[in-house]
């Protein structure tokens, strides 16, 4: 296959003018033998221009996504529909993966997509060598190299993220020799804090977040390994971010390396505490884990979550992701006596300091208010959308406190009445006010030494703010209209 032919076609994909004819070459020569080989040497090739290579990636990526698996024809047919020679198929497994070790960031994606789709339809049957070849570069001392076949081992576990455990076996084979090797890379790179070395934490944490996330592989992950992963996963989370990158526009912080390894590792430990860590709500194979996580793990985690909290209520910098996920954790604490008996001393300040302003009218609402008003309150007052998600973590964690814990709902409802009983109060602290109010009004519903304060609350102090020139003000009084209806 002439490769020059392939990228003139390419080319022209891009060129509005010539568009048209080249989709006619392509649809030509795609059927013909090493044609999706010939794509990939292109992928690869640094002589071929960046455009070029991005369009022949994509081409790459639907022919497999489309042509790689086996098909039979259709029912009164003969005729075998089109699949990509196995010849082909062959020369691409045997360079896919140096394929991903090479490219650019933006090519590289597509080679992913391609690499899990293989993954899913040979792996192990028709493609053992995988196993060896990400192996093999998982070892190299060059920075790439190892990179790429993390990306690579990313792909093999995120195709077995799902299955059930019975057939996760092909996978757990393989990360008999990989997590050990991915555990150590980690451990080794925790001190040095650039730019490359996150990145490569980063996706070790993806990794261990996959291969746990569903099922927990307790074969391969014994206590004594799971004592190891939870310090590291401690580590990255207590350890600072630079300081240069508050120099960085807020709005783009979360995107930076530093910030996403944290919440890969707060993803990590929150799923396991939900999902394996919580006696009384595990699945009869986690029970012995979930006592030995519960009195292990759950308070030292919790203690550095309570510095993140803190952080946050002294207005230093941490994203919406690291934000919820660490409010996720506590909620899930909230249940717990060890966990609760830390957080207790703290809820008061995290209720009023934390939790309060999440729910409070911010500058970004008032935005959203001025720009459109429509989408401002589909946004608040759907149920369903938890767009906002540290305001909707924040919620979670106050409704299950007050509900569990008897002493959260009395010293909150004094907090906001407070507020609602200034005429002097900020209009927003007033919002913040009705948001809890409203988030709270099951349970209050439910108690009547408050359901019977609630109508002299709702005439006196709420349903008055309907006469207010603030609109985002009128729109949340309204929106408790259903208390009074049931009251």
């Amino acid at each position: 296959m002439d490769p020059n032919r392939i990228i003139q076609a390419l080319k022209g994909t891009i060129d509005p003018n010539l568009r048209l004819a080249a989709e006619n070459e392509l649809n030509q020569s795609y059927k013909i033998i090493n044609f999706a080989p010939t794509l990939l040497q292109i992928i690869v090739s640094d002589q071929v221009e960046f455009p070029v290579r991005q369009a022949a990636a994509i081409y790459l990526k639907n022919m497999v996504s489309q042509y790689w698996q086996d098909r039979e024809p259709p029912p009164g047919e003969v005729i075998f529909p089109f699949n990509i020679h196995e010849n082909d198929r062959q020369q691409i497994r045997d360079n896919i993966v140096e394929g991903i070790i090479q490219s650019p960031d933006s090519v590289r994606a597509q080679l992913t997509v391609c690499l899990r789709a293989i993954i899913k339809h040979d792996f192990p049957g028709r493609w053992t060598g995988i196993v060896d070849k990400i192996g093999m570069y998982l070892q190299s001392q060059n920075g790439a190299s190892g990179y790429g076949s993390l990306l690579a081992l990313y792909q093999l576990v995120k195709t077995y993220e799902y299955k059930k455990a019975e057939e996760r076996d092909p996978l757990l084979a393989a990360m008999q020799l990989f997590l050990p090797r991915i555990q150590q890379q980690i451990t080794e790179l925790l001190p040095d804090s650039t730019v490359f070395s996150v990145l490569i934490q980063k996706q070790i944490l993806k990794i261990f977040h996959a291969l746990v996330q569903y099922s927990l592989p307790l074969q391969l992950v014994s206590n004594t390994i799971m004592t190891q992963w939870m310090e590291i996963l401690r580590a990255v989370i207590d350890r600072g971010v630079p300081p240069e990158t508050l120099e960085i526009d807020e709005d783009d912080r979360p995107e930076l390396v530093w910030w996403k390894c944290k919440k890969w590792a707060l993803h990590i430990i929150t799923r396991l505490f939900e999902r394996y860590g919580s006696p009384g709500n595990v699945t009869k194979e986690y029970f012995e884990f979930a006592d030995f996580f519960l009195k292990t793990y759950a308070v030292g985690i919790q203690q550095v979550l309570l510095k993140v909290m803190d952080q946050h209520r002294q207005k230093h910098y941490v994203t919406p992701h690291v934000l919820q996920q660490a409010l996720n954790y506590l909620n899930q604490g909230v249940s717990h006596s060890l966990t609760w008996k830390q957080m207790k001393p703290h809820m008061q300040t995290i209720s009023q300091e934390v939790i309060f302003p999440l729910m409070c009218y911010k500058d970004e609402d008032e935005k959203l208010w001025l720009e459109d008003p429509y989408e401002y309150i589909r946004m608040k007052f759907n149920v369903y959308d938890d767009h906002a998600f540290p305001t909707t973590a924040a919620q979670s964690l106050l409704c299950k406190a007050a509900k569990k814990r008897k002493e959260v709902l009395p010293k909150m409802m004094d907090f906001c009445h407070q507020i609602l009983m200034d005429p002097n109060s900020d209009p927003r602290k007033k919002d913040g006010a009705l948001h809890v109010i409203g988030s709270l009004a099951e349970l209050l519903l439910k108690k009547r030494a408050y359901k019977d304060q609630m109508e002299l609350l709702l005439q006196n102090y709420v349903f008055p703010l309907l006469n207010s020139n603030l609109g985002y003000l009128r729109a949340r009084v309204s929106s408790h209209y259903s208390m009074a209806l049931t009251l």
